[in-house]
């Protein structure tokens, strides 16, 4: 009997993760990622709750700043898309329509969804102060989505489910009955969801590293993350912010943008005389950070 139990568990595995999922290496990084869930899929769930965030959401009325974030977005935009072109990923391509909103609310926040539809929070740009390092932040959350982290979280989801499914079959050759789940409930449980998609310290690490790199391939001084994310600690107080408990804590990511990645991204950076137009403060931010 263990070793029929043995046998149901290799064959269901087999058939389970044969039935789909893609390797996919992320750009830049080199690293392979495994996806159960189609570009098709998380870009649908996406636009739904992008237009959804956007109906609510009030878009800010100060031209100025509005003008400078679609400006760093999308020369951002410009950089990535010029890279992934040149470098294997043309196919891709077709999964962006940018799109970059600033939006009326005090939180220090910034998101990127899958297909390019970013935002940007007002109370953001004091904590940035100028556009290299709005270019760091949004470059972070552009870097979230070149490297499809939501679907590789919703892929983690998926396997998760496949693990029940393997059991229940187990149980339903042993006669215990089955109790399967839908790969469709999965998905269901992340559509309106990626605005607050926690992903794991890996992923943010790698996004770290790659938005410094697309701001540099941008024009934008990647020297200035570094004082910019003291200003970020020092923004929180003596809290953990919501968007730091799944992330590298200050004192890592700040040694490994020093130590790690600027010596790479220095090597994109070309200079650009705009990089470092500061943008006037305006009302003192919240503590709330999520991106």
């Amino acid at each position: 009997m263990k070793n029929l139990k043995h046998y149901v568990i290799a064959v269901v595995a087999a058939v389970l993760f044969s039935a789909c999922g893609t390797t996919r290496t992320v750009p830049l990084t080199g690293r392979k990622q495994s996806l159960m869930i189609s570009d098709q899929e998380v870009l649908s769930l996406s636009s739904q709750e992008y237009s959804k965030y956007m109906q609510s959401a009030k878009k800010s009325t100060n031209a100025t700043n509005t003008a400078m974030v679609q400006r760093v977005g999308q020369k951002l935009a410009n950089a990535v898309q010029t890279y992934l072109s040149n470098n294997g990923y043309a196919n891709e391509l077709s999964n962006y329509a940018w799109e970059f909103n600033l939006v009326q609310d005090q939180s220090v926040n910034a998101f990127c969804m899958p297909g390019g539809k970013i935002v940007v929070y007002e109370g953001l740009l004091p904590v940035t102060q100028d556009e290299a390092s709005l270019a760091v932040v949004l470059g972070h959350e552009i870097a979230h989505a070149v490297a499809n982290h939501s679907a590789e979280q919703m892929s983690k989801q998926i396997k998760q489910q496949y693990g029940l499914q393997i059991g229940s079959a187990v149980a339903g050759a042993l006669g215990m009955g089955t109790n399967t789940q839908s790969i469709a409930q999965v998905i269901a449980q992340y559509g309106l969801q990626f605005r607050n998609l926690k992903y794991s310290r890996d992923h943010e690490t790698e996004a770290d590293r790659m938005g410094l790199i697309f701001a540099a391939m941008a024009g934008y001084d990647p020297n200035v993350a570094v004082t910019f994310w003291q200003r970020m600690a020092a923004s929180t107080g003596s809290g953990t912010a919501e968007f730091l408990s799944d992330h590298p804590s200050d004192e890592t990511r700040i040694s490994n943008i020093q130590k790690k990645f600027l010596p790479e991204a220095l090597k994109y950076y070309t200079g650009s005389s705009a990089a470092t137009t500061t943008t006037k403060k305006s009302a003192k931010a919240t503590r709330t950070i999520k991106f």
